[in-house]
């Protein structure tokens, strides 16, 4: 972290800030411009009007929170014992669980389509919540790890000296310094399994299980293509991601930072 004390080079920072994010305010701004076209609010009165949304945010909401909870606790469990415990080779296993970054969603789809089916989990939350959490969980465990060495071991050994076990110095003594990354690691979970519309298409099939990604097929047809109800739709999903973001920003940001800088 750097820190600029002088108000000229505040005012370059800020214009070298504001252009870089200038990117992805534009899309977003068009975004609310388009789903306000035609009618009006009357778009949003339509989508919200859908019998099935509250069903569809349900649905949303069980897989998400189910995917955080995953993503949490092997997260916290794998990076303590990345950055902490003395277990051989484990460089070769960080590596290893690192490598899967590389597997892109949709290459996975037919060998997790097997999987679920041969298992009898297919058309279930679980067929879902799961590979959700496995594609996940690499990148938050490369910056939980990150941030847990930035915890001094000292803490640990003072621990085990006054006779705390691992678990306890895990549970008492790493976890509660750990809420910054939490905050993070719920706030980038919570995106990538609120916003996935791939696995709930393909894994889905029931209509009462379907997602909140797939209001937008309501006004997608064979003979139409409404795109300020899809607009709209869209703007309405992105509400709880913003909400969630903006009550844990200073966590969320702290977190982010100190799990991406070693």
């Amino acid at each position: 972290m750097f820190e600029t004390r002088r108000w000229p080079s505040k005012v370059i920072l800020q214009i070298v800030i504001t252009l870089l994010v200038l990117p992805f305010i534009f899309p977003l701004i068009s975004m609310i411009q388009g789903s306000l076209a035609g009618t009006g609010w009357n778009n949003y009165r339509v989508v919200l009007g859908i019998s099935q949304l509250p069903l569809f945010f349900r649905n949303s909401v069980i897989i998400s929170a189910s995917v955080i909870a995953i993503v949490y606790v092997c997260t916290m469990l794998a990076a303590f014992a990345f950055s902490k415990l003395h277990i051989r080779a484990k460089e070769v296993y960080f590596w290893l669980l690192l490598a899967a970054l590389t597997l892109p969603e949709v290459v996975l789809l037919a060998p997790l389509f097997a999987t679920a089916t041969a298992i009898g989990i297919y058309g279930t939350y679980l067929s879902v919540i799961l590979p959700l959490a496995a594609l996940q969980i690499p990148f938050t465990v490369l910056l939980a790890r990150n941030f847990m060495d930035g915890i001094p071991n000292e803490l640990i050994d003072a621990a085990r000296v006054d006779g705390a076990d691992t678990w306890k110095a895990f549970r008492y003594i790493v976890l509660p310094l750990t809420s910054p990354i939490a905050a993070a690691l719920v706030v980038l979970t919570l995106i990538g399994s609120w916003n996935d519309y791939l696995l709930p298409l393909v894994f889905l099939q029931d209509p009462n299980l379907q997602t909140i990604t797939q209001v937008p097929d309501f006004f997608i047809g064979e003979f139409n293509n409404d795109q300020t109800k899809i607009l709209a739709a869209a703007v309405l999903t992105a509400i709880p991601e913003v909400v969630a973001y903006l009550l844990l920003q200073r966590l969320f940001e702290r977190g982010l930072s100190a799990g991406a800088l070693k």
